[in-house]
């Protein structure tokens, strides 16, 4: 266990706000965190559980306890001719796990490749990426209860998965901390390719179709529309894409007749956030220190010294200009801490 106290949080932050916290603590097994909670060194006020600190837009400094996960490891609890199912610990980079899926065969994780963040974070957020969300390959959640640092286990149907939401980000927020995964992955060849321009990628480049192949043409298209963290701060998509009722998107494809979407359901219809921000001229362009990414408007960055302040009033303005236009609320998908 590594107990540090007023420590930087640069390096736990993609948005690269210099803050502190007045303890951090790292914790590398799951016995490490019962002696946290049971011994109540995790204090019953401010405390908070980062992963990669790649959804988190820190305000100023974090007067409180700060937990980190270092529980590694990869591990085949069970396999057969069709699937195998792989437990992950929580502080794996969610990268890594992806490309140990798609070395060693599996299918399923590949359209997530270079999503930031670790293991903990995708059951957490339920990431997703090009028709593939976290969800889809959740078999289980083995989690502590932080009051009484008993193990629960929790299956894929009680963890209350939607659009970019979990139990863990409300009902239970901050009752449990997550230390491993389990995923189901197929061994027989199952692509998403329609979501976005992966298969027209994929055929301009006139490659076999193959595990490796779709997980470099992600990486490839992610990282042509996504800035490094490390060169410009930023939290990947700043926003979730709008799921509006039928009516109102008909009403606005009206309007707008080259307006790009996703069907949901039968009632619902899912618009690109990006899309509509940058129909409202926001694209590449700056508000203080703060800024939208010239080539993704999703993508908010911190353009050199901005703070949490300057970031989140620059996103209250793009939020505005969006329902002023369309009528549709945008939300924030980073945790403003």
């Amino acid at each position: 266990m590594n107990i540090q106290h007023n420590y930087p949080l640069l390096a736990h932050n993609t948005f690269g706000m210099d803050v502190e916290a007045s303890v951090f603590v790292e914790y590398e097994s799951v016995t490490e965190l019962k002696e946290i909670l049971l011994h109540q060194l995790c204090p019953e006020g401010k405390w908070l559980h980062i992963g990669g600190g790649s959804n988190l837009l820190f305000t100023g400094d974090f007067d409180g306890m700060i937990l980190h996960s270092a529980i590694k490891g990869f591990e085949v609890v069970s396999e057969n001719e069709e699937e195998v199912l792989v437990r992950a610990g929580a502080g794996e980079v969610w990268d890594d796990f992806v490309a140990y899926t798609v070395e060693k065969g599996w299918y399923g994780a590949e359209n997530l490749s270079l999503i930031p963040g670790e293991v903990g974070a995708s059951a957490v957020q339920n990431i997703g990426a090009y028709g593939v969300e976290a969800k889809d390959l959740i078999v289980k959640v083995d989690t502590l209860e932080v009051e009484t640092g008993k193990e629960r286990v929790f299956g894929n149907e009680e963890c209350g998965y939607a659009y970019r939401e979990s139990v863990f980000k409300h009902a239970l927020k901050g009752k449990y901390i997550v230390t491993h995964v389990t995923y189901c992955l197929s061994k027989h060849p199952s692509y998403r390719l329609d979501y976005g321009n992966v298969r027209a990628e994929l055929e301009k480049r006139g490659c076999e179709l193959t595990l490796e192949n779709v997980r470099q043409t992600i990486i490839d298209i992610r990282e042509s529309k996504l800035p490094d963290p490390k060169v410009q701060g930023n939290a990947g998509s700043f926003f979730m894409n709008p799921i509006v009722p039928r009516p109102l998107f008909e009403e606005l494809q009206g309007k707008y007749p080259s307006m790009p979407f996703y069907e949901v359901d039968a009632e619902r219809v899912k618009i690109p956030a990006a899309w509509m921000i940058d129909q409202c001229g926001w694209k590449g362009k700056q508000l203080g220190r703060a800024g939208v990414h010239n080539k993704q408007a999703l993508v908010l960055v911190n353009c050199g010294g901005a703070t949490g302040q300057e970031i989140i009033a620059l996103s209250e303005e793009i939020q505005r200009s969006v329902f002023d236009k369309f009528g549709v609320r945008i939300s924030p998908e980073v945790n403003f801490i």
